[in-house]
């Protein structure tokens, strides 16, 4: 009876600190954010982890005019956020990154991306594991496949011993997740996963690439 107990209170203090944890109320107060891109906007796709953690580093870097959750990498139609919990949809927590090619090239999102994220953990980004967690990197054109190739050839090389498990994919098909997901991080700072993990992800971003991050006005 006790180990059944301690094994409840484990599970239920790992769903406090996990990214598929929220609450009705926030649902209901979390609206819509509307960003409208200029006809100079490109649109990269990412997915490494809860998309909580990636649209917040995305929108710290210079160049990034928006971040918006969604999902990607599945054949599944209209996936939602209960669906893709269930890790049988095929897509993952993805994260559409628009930005002005003029002062951020794709070469260095990849950066962004592979910096911001553990790519030899499959299936998953600690606390949160299953395919939707998954880490891609996708691609729209030849030319960012090949960029995306030489990083992962580089850092194979240089830090992960030849076993980042980052997968490449040819990007198809992107729904954007709920509203209530959107600057998830931003409008929840005290929300307990973002206070456990999302805003520590993201200082440790920050600490890593300052020369990256935007200029703050005060």
């Amino acid at each position: 009876m006790k180990l059944l107990k301690s094994v409840s209170i484990i599970t239920f203090s790992l769903l406090l600190i996990s990214c598929f944890s929220f609450t009705k109320k926030e649902e209901a107060e979390l609206s819509s954010k509307t960003y409208i891109p200029n006809e100079n906007t490109k649109i990269a796709y990412f997915a490494s982890g809860c998309f909580w953690c990636v649209e917040a580093i995305f929108e710290s870097v210079k160049g990034v005019e928006e971040a918006v959750s969604g999902y990607a990498g599945g054949n599944t139609k209209n996936p939602t956020y209960r669906s893709i919990g269930t890790g049988r949809t095929g897509h993952a927590e993805t994260v559409a990154v628009y930005y002005n090619p003029k002062k951020v090239s794709f070469e260095t999102l990849v950066t962004v991306f592979f910096g911001s994220h553990n790519p030899t953990t499959k299936n998953g980004q600690h606390p949160d594991y299953g395919s939707q967690y998954r880490s891609i990197a996708f691609y729209q054109t030849e030319k960012e496949k090949k960029i995306i190739e030489n990083k992962i050839a580089e850092l194979n090389i240089e830090v992960y011993d030849g076993n980042i498990v980052t997968e490449v994919t040819k990007h198809t098909k992107f729904y954007k997740a709920e509203d209530y997901h959107q600057d998830f991080e931003k409008r929840n700072p005290n929300q307990s996963y973002v206070k456990a993990v999302s805003i520590p992800r993201l200082n440790k971003f920050k600490n890593k690439f300052p020369e990256l991050l935007k200029v703050v006005k005060h």
